[in-house]
């Protein structure tokens, strides 16, 4: 399993209501591929959202969000967790 950041970049802006609703979905589909969606963040006037997830590749990860809801990330990154 590795951990990954991915972001979404919306135009137009983002409410923090539709991102949590999408979230909801990638946590009811997460187990069926072994995925952790852990946290998420969202700028709502600049249309950004981070994903913080533990997955077994970065495309499994990617995978969830296209089956739960189609918001697929346009960037992925492999990241450590500090302390």
């Amino acid at each position: 399993m590795g951990l990954f950041m991915d972001v979404h970049h919306l135009d137009g802006g983002v409410s923090a209501e539709d991102v949590a609703g999408a979230h909801a979905k990638d946590l009811d589909l997460q187990a069926t591929y072994g995925v952790d969606y852990k946290h998420y963040w969202v700028d709502e006037a600049h249309g950004k959202i981070f994903c913080l997830v533990d997955a077994p590749d970065a495309e499994t990860a990617a995978r969830v969000h296209r089956e739960a809801h189609g918001l697929e990330a346009d960037e992925i990154y492999p990241v450590t967790q500090g302390a």
